[in-house]
């Protein structure tokens, strides 16, 4: 029997351990902390600045001194970058790589908790022609480690743009521009599987949108409740753009058969500013592109093709950087101006999305609500999400979530059929319609979503309205 009548005292035991296991199984959020500026912060303040925040993960495009300095002793985990311009001697010379990992890694672990070398960033996109390097570099790179004996606690990977991709969109059609597979991404995912590590995926959902707002919602770049987008290819229904750019990649890495290798977002943002022409550069839609995707990443599932597979997405970026060149967008990726002061409040962690509350960042004042024609959703179980998921977002729902769960009790009216599923997808729609369908309150950890047709179980009808 999936719903139980249980004492007050071992319904608050069981929120409590709901909640933890809930941050336990999550995804991870990170940030990115670029320094093309000339009135950023002292490195220390920087550091504070991320442990005020909550931010244990932080990526670096360099390896500098001050900066791997600073994060001693602080227990944030650290991405450090080995440029493009040094890839040549990287891949050419051995004894440079063994020298670059003494100097720039082995010289501060453990104390600075580095855990990943990004070997380039975007190398396919640089105008230097450095694509023929990669592979003998993260090599040599990985070799320095093992000669240090690190290659068990530092990962190497190397960013990709989402331009590496021959097609991405539907997202079942994702595959690798033919001129990259053999030379370059099956030895690279091979390299990948052999040592643990993760493809460093960049992904930027704002682009694509700017690109094509015509025919892109805007919710549906922003996380926000939308209709979705049903992939002919695979049957699979997106909610967000940014779910299915990432399929797009697990589909490319699928027909190359290697579905094992993780996928880290190595950098994903949207600009608070923009010119004229820049579609969707705002405050507002930062807020909301930003604030909802810390939820859903830390919320924790997958997306629809690998739905167990957290995510771990660094966000770019920390500051406003005002020597960047290039539109204005450019300049205003940041969370932060260099003055430490917010470029709009989000949460960005589990503790933070607490206190925000079960609703999406505002973005134009009053909630947000999921309408169609005829102005009626429901929500319902996800039954991919697993048992586990599905059970604590029943066991929430009827619990701290004041859902009314009475008719699916025992002898009651919606028991039959007397499965988790249906059960949960009473108790989820129960919750989301006293809350008013607003965004954000259909979501349980990623193990619900919004259906337009009124579901039936059974004999059993869901009720629309509170």
């Amino acid at each position: 029997m999936e719903v139980i009548k249980i004492p007050m005292l071992l319904l608050l035991f069981v929120v409590v351990v709901v909640f933890f296991l809930a941050n336990a199984d999550g995804g991870a959020i990170g940030v990115n902390y670029g320094r093309i500026a000339n009135n950023l912060p002292s490195a220390t303040k920087v550091v504070q600045l991320l442990k005020s925040q909550g931010l244990d993960r932080v990526k670096v495009y360099d390896s500098d001194p001050a900066v791997l300095h600073a994060l001693s002793g602080s227990g944030i985990k650290v991405t450090v970058n080995l440029p493009n311009e040094l890839l040549s001697s990287a891949a050419r010379r051995p004894s440079f790589a063994y020298s670059w990992v003494f100097k720039n890694v082995a010289a501060y672990h453990p104390a600075t908790a580095i855990e990943a070398i990004a070997v380039g960033n975007e190398v396919f996109v640089d105008s230097h022609n450095t694509t023929g390097f990669l592979i003998p570099a993260m090599y040599n790179i990985h070799q320095a480690l093992v000669k240090y004996n690190l290659h068990t606690a530092v990962k190497v990977s190397s960013p990709i743009a989402l331009s590496a991709l021959q097609n991405s969109y539907p997202s079942s059609a994702g595959s690798f521009r033919p001129n990259l597979i053999e030379p370059v991404f099956k030895p690279m995912l091979e390299f990948l599987r052999k040592t643990g590590s993760s493809l460093m995926v960049n992904v930027y959902p704002f682009f694509a949108y700017e690109s094509n707002a015509d025919v892109i919602p805007l919710d549906y770049a922003l996380f926000r409740q939308n209709p979705g987008v049903v992939d002919a290819g695979n049957g699979l229904r997106y909610f967000s753009l940014f779910d299915a750019q990432i399929d797009a990649v697990f589909a490319a890495m699928s027909a190359l058969k290697y579905d094992d290798v993780p996928v880290i977002v190595s950098e994903t943002g949207w600009p608070s500013k923009g010119d004229k022409n820049e579609v969707g550069a705002s405050v507002e839609n930062a807020a909301a592109y930003n604030g909802n995707l810390v939820r859903r990443v830390l919320g924790g599932g997958g997306t629809p093709l690998r739905p167990k597979a957290d995510l771990t997405v660094y966000l770019f970026a920390l500051f406003n950087e005002n020597k960047k060149v290039g539109p204005t967008s450019e300049r205003n990726f940041g969370l932060f101006y260099p003055d430490q002061k917010k470029v709009y409040d989000i949460p960005l962690t589990a503790e933070g999305l607490k206190g925000s509350g079960d609703k999406t960042t505002p973005v134009s004042g009053g909630e947000q609500r999921m309408a169609t024609a005829s102005g009626e959703t429901w929500c319902v179980a996800k039954e991919e999400a697993g048992k586990d998921k599905l059970q604590e977002g029943l066991d929430y729902a009827c619990g701290e979530g004041g859902a009314d769960c009475h008719p699916i009790q025992p002898g009651s009216t919606c028991f039959d059929p007397n499965t988790l599923e249906a059960h949960a997808s009473f108790a989820f729609n129960s919750y989301f319609q006293k809350k008013g369908r607003a965004i954000g309150t259909c979501f349980f950890g990623g193990a619900a979503y919004i259906v337009t047709q009124q579901p039936k179980y059974g004999k059993c009808e869901f009720p629309f309205g509170s």
